[in-house]
């Protein structure tokens, strides 16, 4: 650390003549990890490891993403399809998250890596634009499955009602205005909120399985493992390809077998207001995925052994093949269990809208958004970015929109956000890759490390990112019209554009985000 550096770092530990606001600024560790970026903590420390656990575990969700998002993984690969994406979805991700996990430990997000000096400045700031963008998705894939499943359950005990898209979108409203005040005006309580929902969350799977094995008809169990059928694409290898999103967004989202997990950097985007960050975040990451990725596979199978009949799941009018799995096993008892759903939910969109926002924020301070200074402007009094929580609540209910000329949003946004993400990893994540090809000694140092594996599952890890970013953008069905056409491919490709643009007029002469200021 050099001596401006070293400065930085006693300066922002005086916090005041006499003593030390540990909740404010961390430890001195914590300190010298901000410093070691050019960087002072301008949030509370209000999250603990048990705190980040939970708040890790709600925003990934996997089971109960899995149960209100699995329609493209039925339609295309069935029972079988579902399955076996879901395993090779989660021991795949597992890579991407833990390589992600040490470099939370290094104390530097997606679009903080370095790499040849040339390419330094614009692939970090191409990267801050992906990972904003991803996350920005994600919080509004969460909040729209929300919104969505409370109106499904409505329909569900109400034959007469047919579900409107405008509908959905003023749902959706309604809880994106409860998560931005939730997360402006009792962030601090978000610790405690988590805790809280941590416990509902980590024993409501059981007796969601113990009713669908109990009470539900069910299939041969050999047809989960063996039957492989399709309604979208052909042949069987293709359609299980393009269902296997369903698998992705319940581990990376923070919702089915690909954003469930999805979600596993979560607590990466919210590392500054952790104390003990340098342990506290890479274990949160870790020990959260891997029990996610666990109660997720018993999850999956009592789902799929409940469903004796796909088409009759898929053609239920509340668009939630659960709902019609779960009236097949106790009519009214499907309510509390909907309630249970419904809550963890949402609050997975509070923790999804706190990491975006902080990602959001994070970005503007480094210089690399427009209105940079709205954005990254930070509550004096709370020591949140409240900006960027409202900001993130405008473009959430924006992208709900496109639910009213859509039959398949929920699709175009979770693809949105998987595209933007996993091309992120692939960038950061091969970033490592090559730094560490080089020797470990061009790495920083980090508190968790991967070791002399790091460079094996590095590599894993960028491979399997790039092959899913192939995948995710696919349309459900091979009959393509514009309404169930899959716009994320498109809405992607023009942001990245934007981003190029941008850089090149403005970024460029004002962006210096702390990966050049990074120090080993």
């Amino acid at each position: 650390m050099d001596v401006e550096m070293k400065q930085m770092y006693h300066d922002t530990l005086k916090s005041g003549d006499h003593h030390i606001d540990v909740q404010v600024v961390g430890d001195e560790q914590d300190q010298e990890d901000m410093a070691r970026m050019g960087r002072k903590t301008d949030l509370k420390r209000i999250f603990r490891q048990s705190s980040m656990v939970a708040f890790t575990c709600i925003v990934q969700a996997t089971w109960q993403v899995f149960l209100v998002a699995n329609t493209q993984g039925l339609v295309n690969g069935g029972l079988a399809g579902v399955f076996w994406s879901y395993v090779w979805t989660s021991i795949g991700m597992s890579t991407v998250v833990a390589s992600l996990a040490e470099m939370a430990s290094m104390q530097v997000g997606a679009h903080q890596w370095r790499t040849i000096p040339l390419y330094q400045q614009p692939l970090s700031y191409i990267a801050g634009w992906m990972s904003t963008l991803s996350w920005q998705a994600t919080a509004a894939g969460a909040t729209f499955v929300d919104g969505t499943f409370i109106l499904a359950v409505v329909a569900a005990y109400r034959p007469d009602y047919t579900i409107q898209g405008w509908q959905g979108t003023l749902v959706v409203g309604a809880v994106t205005i409860l998560v931005g005040i939730i997360n402006g005006a009792f962030a601090e309580t978000l610790p405690q909120i988590q805790k809280f929902m941590a416990i509902l969350f980590g024993i409501g799977w059981i007796p969601v399985v113990v009713v669908l094995i109990a009470l539900a008809p069910h299939p041969d169990a050999s047809a989960v493992f063996k039957v492989f059928t399709s309604e979208g694409w052909m042949p069987m290898g293709l359609s299980v390809m393009v269902g296997q999103i369903s698998a992705l967004y319940s581990l990376v989202s923070l919702y089915v077998a690909t954003w469930r997990v999805s979600c596993g950097d979560a607590a990466a985007h919210m590392s500054e207001e952790v104390r003990k960050a340098g342990l506290a975040v890479p274990r949160a990451m870790m020990w959260s995925y891997t029990a996610n990725a666990i109660v997720g596979v018993v999850v999956v199978f009592a789902y799929l052994y409940s469903i004796p009949d796909i088409d009759a799941a898929l053609a239920t009018p509340t668009g939630f093949p659960i709902l019609f799995v779960l009236q097949q096993a106790t009519y009214y008892g499907t309510i509390p269990i909907a309630i249970m759903l419904i809550m963890i939910a949402t609050a997975g969109c509070v923790g999804c809208n706190a990491s975006a926002s902080r990602e959001t924020f994070a970005f503007a301070r480094d210089d690399g958004l427009p209105f940079k200074s709205w954005i990254a402007k930070v509550q004096p009094r709370s020591m949140i970015p409240l900006n960027s929580v409202i900001l993130t609540c405008i473009i959430t209910f924006l992208l709900s929109l496109i639910n009213i000329g859509s039959t398949v949003a929920f699709n175009a946004i979770i693809s949105l956000q998987l595209i933007a993400l996993m091309s992120t990893y692939a960038c950061s994540i091969g970033c490592v890759f090559l730094r560490r090809m080089k020797g470990e000694h061009n790495l920083p140092s980090a508190q968790w490390s991967l070791g002399a594996s790091g460079k094996y599952i590095n590599a894993f890890a960028f491979v399997y990112s790039l092959y899913l970013v192939f995948w995710i953008g696919w349309p459900p069905v091979r009959d393509v019209t514009p309404q169930n056409f899959n716009w994320s491919t498109p809405m992607f490709g023009a942001i990245f554009i934007f981003s190029l643009v941008f850089y090149y007029t403005n970024g460029r002469k004002v962006y210096k985000g702390p990966v050049t200021l990074v120090q080993a």
